[in-house]
């Protein structure tokens, strides 16, 4: 097992990877920039460093700084969360050169799912299911506009290095098209430092729905089930719950069995998630592997009772398994909220400044995951998320109920948060019942976008 680990992330991710590690008995090492100075991942972590400026670029992006913090601390491990380095190929290639372990996939691994046009391909001659679909030639306009026709509108333009909504655009007609890829292209450079894009079919109404994929170097890979992200906006989740209520046993199985077939083909190692768009007939297509732990993985961990952050840090260890197949039961029903520092009434601006009371709600069942606390200053310059309620109950109705409790129960006061929106959602009638799809707030819920 490692000596020590450094946590190349902040806010709740950053608290709770360093809880993992503190269960594992193995010492941690916190980064922050200026303005983290008084984060709550700084103050139980075992050690603390600030590696630059509140520019992300020069902090928590900044991997020569981190790199020297990793020397300078004696970590011979990095986990890095989710986003930021989480899934930069050449950061894993510097730890790995660098003698330290990089708690994910290896960088190789990393680059092939990263490139989102190239995965497809491979899934294709793999025999998955994928989206109908095509790469984008920057300089062939014409053979984008033939391709686009034959393949016919709506289409999805989406960034082949990116994800989390940057870089996309839907396109329901060729005059839109040129126009469209333009904004995709220049969106995708500045996200994600690739302008590269491709074009799929646009599926009206489908289910997003995702496996989560455990993998060892010793050749065991095994899912735990799905999660049901399909509550969005802005191509961004907000609401998740596992397991979907769309999914009867059979398809699970035979989507699990698809997920653990992707993995294999990848020849991924570690953590990882298989994404997937389910229509009304039940046809499911592969879209995307996520190379590293995901903002919603508490619900998995909630139906399963498998830590998935220690897990990581096994399998990066060199452990095998210690799970099969067969060990894993999906027990009752969990929801995840994302609580935002978003006002909702205009348009969910993000609402930075000091939160004067911060009160969790509590009880059987119910999880909160967060990094900030009471007099917390929520600095402009990062993510919005405050914290993620988790709740689980045996079934699913019983399970909103205890979610509609929590929010109502959850105190936040000084800046304004997305608890309101999330009441809104629960009690919609169609979400009640389970019938949603992507394009659920769009259809069901008026926004003020």
């Amino acid at each position: 097992m490692f000596r020590k680990v450094l946590v190349a992330n902040r806010g709740e991710i950053a608290v709770r990877v360093i809880r993992a590690l503190k269960e594992l008995n193995i010492p941690s090492v916190a980064i922050y920039s200026e303005a983290d100075k008084d984060s709550l991942h700084i103050k139980i972590a075992d050690e603390a460093y600030c590696v630059g400026p509140v520019s992300t670029s020069q902090s928590y992006l900044n991997i020569p700084s981190i790199m020297s913090v990793a020397e300078v601390s004696g970590a011979d491990a990095v986990h890095p969360g989710y986003g930021f380095l989480a899934e930069n190929a050449y950061f894993a290639e510097v730890c790995e050169s660098s003698g330290v372990k990089f708690i994910g996939p290896s960088s190789e691994i990393i680059t092939l799912m990263g490139d989102k046009a190239r995965a497809r391909e491979m899934m294709i001659q793999a025999g998955i299911p994928v989206v109908p679909g095509f790469n984008h030639d920057p300089e062939d306009l014409d053979k984008t506009r033939e391709k686009a026709e034959k393949l016919g509108y709506p289409l999805l333009i989406k960034a082949a290095a990116g994800g989390g909504g940057k870089g996309m655009r839907i396109v329901h007609n060729s005059r839109e098209l040129e126009r469209a890829i333009e904004t995709a292209r220049s969106e995708a450079k500045a996200a994600f430092g690739n302008a590269e894009v491709y074009l799929e079919k646009y599926l009206e109404e489908p289910r997003h729905i995702e496996f989560q994929i455990l993998a060892d170097e010793h050749g065991n890979i095994v899912h735990l089930g799905e999660r049901d992200c399909s509550i969005q906006r802005r191509h961004q989740k907000i609401l998740e719950e596992a397991p979907s209520p769309a999914l009867t046993e059979e398809l699970r199985e035979k989507m699990g069995a698809t997920a653990i077939k992707v993995a294999r083909t990848a020849n991924y190692l570690n953590v990882g998630t298989v994404e997937f768009l389910l229509d009304n007939q039940n046809n499911f297509y592969f879209i995307e592997m996520n190379t590293r732990i995901q903002v919603e993985h508490p619900v998995t961990e909630m139906i399963t009772g498998v830590d998935l952050i220690k897990e990581q840090i096994r399998i990066a260890a060199g452990e095998e398994l210690s799970i099969k197949q067969e060990d894993i039961k999906i027990n009752g029903v969990a929801l995840e909220c994302r609580i935002n520092a978003e006002d909702p009434e205009r348009k969910f601006m993000p609402c930075p400044g000091k939160i004067q009371n911060f009160i969790l709600p509590g009880g059987p069942g119910v999880r909160v995951d967060s990094g900030v606390y009471s007099d917390y200053v929520i600095p402009p310059y990062y993510d919005s998320m405050l914290a993620k309620l988790i709740v689980w109950e045996e079934d699913r109705e019983k399970a909103l109920l205890r979610m509609e409790r929590a929010l109502s129960e959850f105190i936040i006061k000084g800046v304004k948060t997305t608890i309101p929106f999330h009441l809104k959602i629960l009690n919609n009638a169609y979400f009640r019942r389970g019938d949603y799809n992507t394009n659920f707030i769009n259809r069901r819920l008026k926004t003020e976008d």
